[in-house]
C-alpha cells in the first residue's frame, strides 16, 4: 500500500505540473454546469404566433385572450385572410397561427361545436410539439368553461346536471421544470466524460513521453501500476461530484432531496465503468489524438441512448432494447431519484446492481488487457 500510495502521489504532483490540465480537471465542470443549466432550457415560452380572426365577436376575443395571457404565446400580427398567415409562418415571423372562421361565437351560443384551426412551423419539432400541446390544453380550458357555463343554465331550469371534476397533481416537479430534470444528468456526463477520457489520455501520455517503460521496468507490479494510474482519477470524480452537486444546489437551485453520501457510493460504482472504459481505450490506441476520438466514439452513443434528453419510451423498439446495455442510463436514474424524489438505495437497487454488474465486467476485461500489454 506503501508503494501505491507513492505512485499515487506521483500522479498528483505531475498533474500539478501541467497548469493546462487544472482548469480542466476543476473549472471545466463547472463552467459546463452553469453554461447548459442556465442555456440549455426545453420549456417552451412566449411562441410567436399570428391570428386570423374572422369571426371578430365576444367569444373569439376571449378564446384569443386565453392563449395570450397564459404566457405561453404572444401575438406578433394579424392576417386578415387565411392566406396571408403563409408570410409570417415563411419569414419566421410567427411559429404558430390561430384561425377562427366566421360562425365560430353563433356555434357556442347555439351548443354546437365550433371549430378552430392551428397551425404550427413544424421546422422547429420541438417549439411545435411543446406550442400545440399548450394550445390544445388551452383550448380544453376553454371548453371547460363554455360546459360549466351551460351546466348553471341547466341548473336554473331546476336539473341536476352529472358533473367530473379531475384534480391533476404533479409529484418530484410540480412546476415542470425542463431544467430539474437536466441538470442532474449534466452530472453524470461530467462525471463519464472526466473518467473516461483523461484516465485514457494520461495512460496514452505515458507511452508517447516513453515513461510507461520506465514504470515497466520498475519493482512495480502490474496491480499497483494500474491503482495508482486510476486511484487519481477516482478522488478527482469525487472531487468533480462535490463541486457540481455544490453549483447545481446552491446557484442552479435544483432541489437535493436525497442522500450526498449515498450519491457518492453510486458514483464510485459508475466509475468502475468508466475508468474500465478508458483503460481500455488506451489500451487501442497510439497517441492521445486516437485517445480522445476513441473515448468521444464512446461516449456518443452513450449519451444518445441513455435518455439524458430524448425519452427512451419514444425510441424504436430495437434500440430500447440496446439501452439496457449503457450503463448511464442506469446512473440517470440514480442520480435524478436522489435528486428530485429523494428515494434510498432499496428503491435504487436494481440500477445499482445493473451498473455494478456492468462495471465489474468493463473493468475486470480492460485490466486484464492492459496486464497483457505490460506482460
Amino acid at each position: 500500500m506503501r508503494t501505491i500510495l507513492t505512485f499515487i502521489r506521483k500522479e498528483f504532483l505531475q498533474l500539478r505540473r501541467d497548469r493546462r490540465m487544472l482548469p480542466i480537471l476543476f473549472i471545466a465542470p463547472i463552467v459546463q454546469l452553469l453554461l447548459l443549466g442556465y442555456a440549455v432550457d426545453l420549456d417552451v415560452r412566449d411562441v410567436p404566433a399570428v391570428v386570423c380572426d374572422l369571426d371578430r365577436t365576444a367569444a373569439s376575443r376571449e378564446f384569443l385572450a386565453m392563449y395570450f395571457h397564459s404566457g405561453y404565446f404572444t401575438e406578433k400580427g394579424r392576417a386578415e385572410t387565411p392566406g396571408d398567415v403563409d408570410r409570417f409562418l415563411d419569414h419566421g415571423l410567427a411559429s404558430m397561427a390561430f384561425i377562427i372562421p366566421r360562425g365560430f361565437g353563433n356555434d357556442l351560443a347555439a351548443g354546437r361545436t365550433a371549430r378552430v384551426q392551428l397551425i404550427a412551423d413544424g421546422s422547429e419539432s420541438q417549439s411545435a410539439t411543446v406550442g400545440l400541446n399548450y394550445a390544445s390544453l388551452i383550448a380544453a380550458r376553454f371548453s371547460e368553461r363554455v360546459l360549466a357555463e351551460a351546466f348553471e343554465k341547466v341548473k336554473a331550469l331546476g336539473l341536476r346536471p352529472v358533473r367530473l371534476q379531475t384534480e391533476v397533481r404533479v409529484w418530484y416537479n410540480p412546476e415542470l421544470r425542463s431544467r430539474y430534470f437536466l441538470v442532474p444528468g449534466i452530472l453524470g456526463l461530467v462525471l463519464m466524460v472526466m473518467t473516461l477520457m483523461l484516465t485514457s489520455m494520461a495512460i496514452v501520455r505515458e507511452k508517447e513521453m516513453g515513461t510507461l517503460e520506465q514504470l515497466i521496468v520498475t519493482p512495480l507490479k502490474a496491480r499497483e501500476l494500474i491503482l495508482g494510474k486510476l486511484l487519481p482519477f477516482v478522488v478527482i470524480g469525487l472531487i468533480d461530484v462535490i463541486l457540481v452537486v455544490g453549483v447545481a444546489t446552491l446557484l442552479i437551485r435544483v432541489p437535493l432531496r436525497g442522500s450526498v453520501p449515498l450519491l457518492l457510493a453510486l458514483a464510485l460504482v459508475f466509475m468502475l465503468t468508466t475508468l474500465g472504459l478508458g483503460l481500455f481505450v488506451s489500451t487501442i490506441s497510439r497517441n492521445q489524438q486516437q485517445a480522445m476520438l476513441t473515448a468521444v466514439f464512446f461516449m456518443i452513443p452513450m449519451i444518445l441512448l441513455s435518455g439524458f434528453v430524448f425519452p427512451i419510451e419514444n425510441m424504436p423498439r430495437l434500440f430500447q432494447a440496446v439501452t439496457y446495455a449503457i450503463p448511464i442510463r442506469y446512473f440517470f436514474t440514480v442520480i435524478r431519484g436522489i435528486f428530485l424524489k429523494g428515494v434510498g438505495l432499496p428503491e435504487l437497487w436494481d440500477e445499482t446492481a445493473a451498473m455494478l454488474a456492468f462495471g465489474l465486467g468493463i473493468f475486470i476485461l480492460s485490466v486484464l488487457r492492459f496486464r497483457k500489454r505490460l506482460e
